[in-house]
């Protein structure tokens, strides 16, 4: 392939993009960049940072609880390996017992890489664990380099070299974090920084990797976005203007936009194999794309659902709410308690004719979950006749909604509202005025 050169523009003052990032404004959304065609690779998965980046936002996982955790990653993806890697700090004892114990489970996936600090001597402890990746933070925004290393980037560029010579010399492979991607140089600092980390690795045997990621959440997926926001620009020039592979492109996204999710999946569009993500999102600050959502854009993309158990997310989401006590909002999709749970009796009435009408695709074959209906002042007959259908069955199984034990327990339902209830009828209270007024389906 004829890559198109870009030397490494050495500035004396920072590039940071006051026409976009004025820091006193909200970040500007721009338009007018040329058409990308998309680059869906051929092969294209997820990778796992739960115990790295999602151990940044909430108290540190026991060695028993990522164990189980990691079991679930296995589980969902498989021997297919949907979940390729996942990444591990390596610093304390927990850290290093509790890949031991990963490692010692005997699964191919997902392989087990680390994360290290740009030194060194930390390889040292890479090496001694038996991992063959780690990622290395190679922070390539000027914000970074000028403001936070304070260096220029001649002298960042040549720091990352030396370790990734270190990471090569201790036959490791390296993954360079490129950190606030989406506020850097792309032509200035990025596309040559590629270029001479891949000219490094040149006979060694060992191709490095790239990380793309969006650290602030900046990443635009709109058609005709510019850089350095608009992913699809970013994959496309990177990809254009260096030799590197789909495959050794990785995108880490972050939600302070509300985009995480989309954004991932637009860079597998557009020629990037992997998409970092943790369970529940968890992540530094406003968090990663959620695991579970990446599995299912991942199945919907590719039309692949042989060989992935989506039913460990839900036993996941149980183990994250009983066992480490996190309570996960209940509107969360696909793992919250009332995802697909509908509170109208209009919906009600629609789920009572065929589910398929309000639930959005067979979340009792995909998740064990199936759809419910929550009862309050606005579910009507329909939806406690529903509740009644599913939670309770048997007898109850053919119940119409005019029957006149449906009908008192709305009558008892209205009059709680009519004196100030604002929360819904609880399964419990549901229960008992089932028993209370059609005894005959208990008999």
């Amino acid at each position: 392939m004829s890559v198109k050169k870009y030397e490494l523009k050495n500035i004396p003052e920072p590039e940071l993009f006051r026409d976009t990032f004025s820091y006193e404004k909200i970040p500007a959304i721009k338009f007018g960049a040329k058409a990308i065609q998309p680059q869906l690779p051929e092969d294209f998965w997820i990778t796992d940072t739960t115990f790295r980046d999602g151990q940044q936002s909430r108290p540190p996982y026991t060695v028993e609880q990522v164990v189980e955790i990691f079991k679930f990653l296995s589980r969902i993806g498989g021997n297919r390996g949907l979940i390729r890697q996942t990444e591990f700090f390596l610093y304390s004892e927990t850290d290093r017992e509790a890949v031991e114990a990963c490692q010692n489970l005997g699964v191919r996936f997902p392989e087990i890489t680390a994360w290290i600090r740009a030194v060194k001597k930390d390889f040292d402890i890479v090496k001694k664990m038996g991992i063959k990746e780690t990622g290395i933070l190679t922070s390539c925004s000027d914000y970074h380099i000028f403001l936070k290393l304070k260096k220029n980037r001649r002298q960042a560029l040549d720091d990352y070299k030396e370790i990734v010579g270190a990471a090569l010399e201790n036959r490791i492979v390296p993954r360079c974090h490129l950190e606030d991607i989406t506020r850097a140089d792309i032509y200035g600092f990025v596309i040559p920084m590629i270029n001479e980390l891949m000219e490094m690795c040149k006979g060694t045997g060992i191709d490095v990797k790239i990380r793309l990621c969006d650290t602030m959440g900046y990443g635009l997926p709109y058609p005709g976005s510019p850089l350095p926001r608009g992913i699809a620009a970013l994959v496309a020039e990177i990809k254009e203007n260096t030799d590197i592979k789909s495959s050794e492109l990785e995108w880490h996204g972050h939600n302070d936009f509300h985009k995480v999710l989309v954004n991932a999946a637009t860079a597998w569009f557009y020629g990037c194999s992997a998409a970092n993500g943790t369970f529940l999102g968890f992540g530094e600050r406003t968090g990663n794309p959620p695991i579970e959502g990446l599995v299912f854009e991942w199945m919907g993309m590719t039309g692949i659902h042989e060989g992935i158990d989506t039913t460990a997310i839900s036993d996941a989401a149980e183990y994250f709410k009983n066992v480490i006590g996190y309570n996960i909002p209940p509107n969360y999709p696909f793992v919250g308690s009332d995802f697909n749970t509908t509170r109208a009796g209009i919906h009600a009435d629609g789920l009572t004719k065929n589910e398929e009408i309000y639930n959005i695709f067979d979340t009792e074959k995909w998740l064990k979950r199936p759809c419910k209906v929550a009862i309050t002042n606005s579910s009507g007959l329909a939806g406690i006749a529903y509740w009644l259908r599913t939670e309770i069955g048997g007898k109850a199984a053919a119940l119409r909604k005019d029957n006149p034990g449906v009908m008192r327990i709305k009558c008892w339902i209205d009059s709680e509202y009519e004196k100030g209830r604002i929360s819904s009828i609880s399964d419990d209270e549901m229960l008992a005025m089932s028993k209370k007024e059609l005894p005959e389906l208990f008999t």
